[in-house]
This record gives C-alpha cells, structure tokens and sequence, in this order.
C-alpha cells in the first residue's frame, strides 16, 4: 500500500447557521429583561442603532406601517395577526417603554429632593435629618459574631483565631456542617483546640449558632434558660421520632407519661430552629412577566407583551447621512455591515414580537378554562401541539416558552406551566397538574379523625370521573410533598 496525497471532489449537504440566524434563535430564548441587556450592548457597538423614547424619535429608516401589537380573542378563537415578517416598524409600536422611566438630567432650580431646600451637602435631609442618619446596612451575620468573639473572654488567644475560622464555615442558618475533624486536618491543629474554638463561637448571641445539627441548636437554647434534664435531653437525641410523630416510643425512651411530653413538646416549640436566619437578608427576586393577558371591555382577551421591558431600538439616519459621502472604502465597509447588523437586529425582534404572541395566543385559546375557572381547569397541553396549530417548528415553541411569564389576572405564570401531561379520564382530557390540585384539596379538607388513605383519594376521583391507580396518587402525593396516611395521623395526633 503506497502512502502519498490525492485531490477528491465529492459533493454533500450540510445545514449552516449564519451569525445571524443564530442570533435570531438566541433572542428567541431570552426574556424581555435579557434581550434589554443585550440589544444596550448592541447599541454600544453600532454607531447606527439609537433607543429612542415615545416623545422623542431620531430619524429613522422608512417602512410600513406599524402592526397591531394585541390580539383579541372572540369567544377562545383569536383573529390573524396583521403584520409581515418584513415589519420594522414594530420596534418603535412595541418596543417602547414609555415615559414614566425617563430621567430628566436637567439641574433644577427648585428644592433639591435629597438634600433639602438649601441643596447644600451637609445640611438637612427631606424634613431635616442629617443624611447620613438614614443611610441604612442590612445586619451582616459574621461581622456580628466577629465582633462578638473579639470581645468575649477566651482561654488562649488561638481561640479566636479558630473561632474567626468557624464562622466562615458556618450557613446562612448559623450551622457547622463541616466535621471538626475535617478542620483540625486543614488548621494542622488539634481536635482539642478546635473544640474549644467551637465554644468560643457557641457563646456568642444569636444562642445556637454554630451548632451542628438541630438537636445541639435546642440544646443550646434550652442551656441558657435553666439546666436541660435528662428526659429533655433524650427527646431531642431522637427528634426523628418526634417528627414521625411516634409519641408512644418517645415516651417509652423519655420515661415519661403522655402529658409531660406534651409540655416538654410545647417548650420545645419556644425554641428557634433557625436562631440566625433573620441576620442575612436576602433580596426578594421580583419575577417581571414578558406578556401581560388583561380582560378587554367588551369580555374578550387581550395579549400584548409588556412594553415596559422592551427596548425602542431605532436606526439614526443622521450619522449615516454624515458618512456616506466619504471617499474611504474602509469606512464605507463599516457602515454598510453597521447598516445590514442593524437592520437584521430589528427585524429578529420585530419577528420574536410576533412569534411570541402567536405562541401566547394559542396557549391562550387552549387554556382558557384555566383563565375561567383556575387550576381544575386546566387542560393537558403539549409543545407539539402548539407547533402544529401555528405552523412552527417544536423546538421554536420550546424556546419561546422559556423563561417567559405571563401575567394574569389569577397572578403570574410561566409558559411551561400551561404545558402538562394527560392522565386517566372519563375523556382522556384531565391534565396532571389539575390532578395534583385536586389531591392537595382532598388532604387539605379531612378531617382530623378522618385520614384519607391513599386507596380512599382513588375512590374520590374515580367517582369525579378520573380513573387512576393507586402508586400514581402515591407518586403524585410525594411530589407535593404530603406525607403518607400513617404519618398524617401522628402529626395531628402531635398537633393535638
């Protein structure tokens, strides 16, 4: 066999994505407040992209008319859209975020809102108040216990060393979940002097920090107020049983009779399990819905996407005029890519905008019972089922609906919430999710000396006209995290 080069032509087929294609995919998957970021940094980049304000518009290329930026539905049926995908317009229709989030820049010549009417530094606030006295710090966890551990007494000064050391180790609940042993081999020190620390860092206020398990948290609580005895002490070794609900075996390893564990379960019940969650606060996320679903005047639907969110991207034909007449080919090359990104950016939203509300739309011609009625409402509903109704591809549905919210009436929602599996029905039409529901209503309604076993849940639905087996009312059970039949009753025995 010899070895050497040869020149081969052979034809196939390959599917290439262009930049632009891929970007257009990705702007798809992004919600309004990601695609805000981006197309900012897009701006940035190209001289030819502005975001313009309703009042104020540069110029900007000439096109067709804006399309309708809603969809109203006639009893569940919604209309054709009247926009082509050509429509640049529809940035500066839809994308719009109105005038309540400008800021007028201007110096003004009335009072200064922060620092008073004498729009000095360091005079009065809003009625007075020094400005710095209401600046505020949220509390910081271990720079408490820092502070504390600097100032209570220890027996060697290596102490507060490694209690400095534990905090850092320590959750935001104030529990040491690593073993000592583990920080004894990393400080190189002896388990003796790591103890020690640990106490060091036990001593200091929220009581219970530090603690590495619940039990050893209430132990610490219940140290400070008065002496734990030893009937206290082996309650809390098994406070597994005690959330079982066994109060027959805790009693019989207590030694104890039915109405001291009662009182000895009521003051545990005093007693913090978490001792430093209020030291770190943590930022509520505000979910910002991309689309908002209202009630029109005459009881249809409306569906526009949440124009707050959405950026006003305009091409400013100023800077273009000023340019195009150079003689630099160099520079006529830069405008004209500026020119072709710019305008394949605007097109990609104006085409996100309607594909999202066609998605939108569908969703909300299938689910409207869910709009009615609630959660029992709701019908089973698949990614394939939506493609097909609108022409589209299941992948470009899955990546419209992701990380998408809709605002309702009934509150704000996910678009992968509305899609759910089918389970047994008299028609084959239940949706899981409702079934879920329904289950959770069930237990949420027995009565204390009635427990519903999970046979008996299948009775009830089966007469509602929803036929399912037994392991998969158990299954749904443990997803919504309701525990069994049996540990039901001791919990409202322990309630009790």
């Amino acid at each position: 066999m010899s070895i050497g080069l040869r020149l081969d032509l052979r034809q196939s087929q390959q599917l290439v994505m262009t930049p632009q294609l891929q970007q257009a995919i990705k702007l798809l998957a992004m919600s309004n407040m990601e695609l805000a970021d981006f197309v900012q940094s897009e701006v940035e980049k190209n001289p030819l992209l502005e975001l313009g304000s309703p009042e104020v518009l540069p110029d900007r290329e000439d096109g067709p008319p804006p399309p309708v930026r809603t969809t109203d539905l006639v009893d569940g049926t919604p209309p054709a859209i009247d926009a082509r995908v050509d429509d640049h317009a529809l940035a500066r229709d839809t994308f719009d975020t109105g005038t309540d989030h400008l800021h007028d820049t201007a110096p003004s010549d009335g009072p200064n809102p922060i620092y008073g009417a004498a729009g000095g530094g360091s005079g009065g606030g809003f009625d007075g108040v020094p400005f710095e006295d209401r600046l505020t710090e949220e509390p910081n966890l271990r720079e408490h216990l820092r502070n504390q551990v600097g100032q209570i007494p220890a027996p060697e000064e290596i102490s507060r060393t490694i209690a400095r050391y534990l905090i850092e180790e320590i959750d935001e609940h104030g529990y040491l979940r690593t073993p000592l042993k583990d920080i004894a081999g990393r400080l190189e020190m002896p388990l003796d002097a790591v103890e020690e620390g640990l106490l060091l860092l036990q001593a200091c206020e929220p009581t219970g920090v530090g603690a590495r398990d619940v039990s050893e948290c209430l132990a610490l609580q219940l140290a400070e107020r008065e002496p734990v005895n030893p009937e206290m002490r082996k309650l809390m070794e098994h406070m597994d049983l005690l959330a079982k609900g066994d109060l027959k075996r805790l009693q019989s390893i207590c030694d104890v009779d039915a109405q001291t564990l009662g009182k000895m379960i009521a003051e545990l019940r005093t007693l913090n399990p978490r001792p430093c969650a209020g030291y770190e606060a943590v930022q509520a996320q505000t979910v910002v819905p991309d689309i908002v679903l209202t009630r029109s005047d005459w009881g249809g639907w409306r569906i526009e996407l949440n124009a707050d969110t959405l950026p006003n991207v305009l091409i400013d034909r100023t800077y273009k005029a000023e340019f195009s007449g150079t003689d630099c080919a160099e520079t006529k090359t830069y405008l004209a890519d500026c020119q072709a990104n710019a305008s394949w950016l605007i097109k990609s939203l104006d085409q996100r905008a309607r594909t999202i509300l066609k998605v939108a739309t569908e969703i909300l011609r299938r689910q409207e019972k869910f709009f009615e009625g609630g959660i029992s409402g709701l019908q089973p509903l698949t990614l394939k089922a939506v493609a097909d109704a609108i022409s589209m591809h299941e992948s470009t549905v899955s990546r419209v609906t992701s990380n998408k919210y809709m605002a309702t009436d009934r509150g704000i929602f996910e678009l992968k919430f509305f899609f759910t599996n089918a389970v047994g029905g008299d028609d084959g039409d239940v949706a899981a999710s409702a079934v879920r529901h329904r289950i959770k209503q069930l237990v949420q309604a027995e009565p204390a000396n009635d427990i519903m076993s999970d046979d008996a849940i299948v009775d009830v639905l089966r007469k509602e006209g929803i036929d399912l087996a037994r392991r998969t009312v158990a299954k749904y059970r443990k997803n919504l995290r309701i525990p069994s039949s049996v540990e039901r009753r001791r919990l409202r025995a322990l309630e009790q």
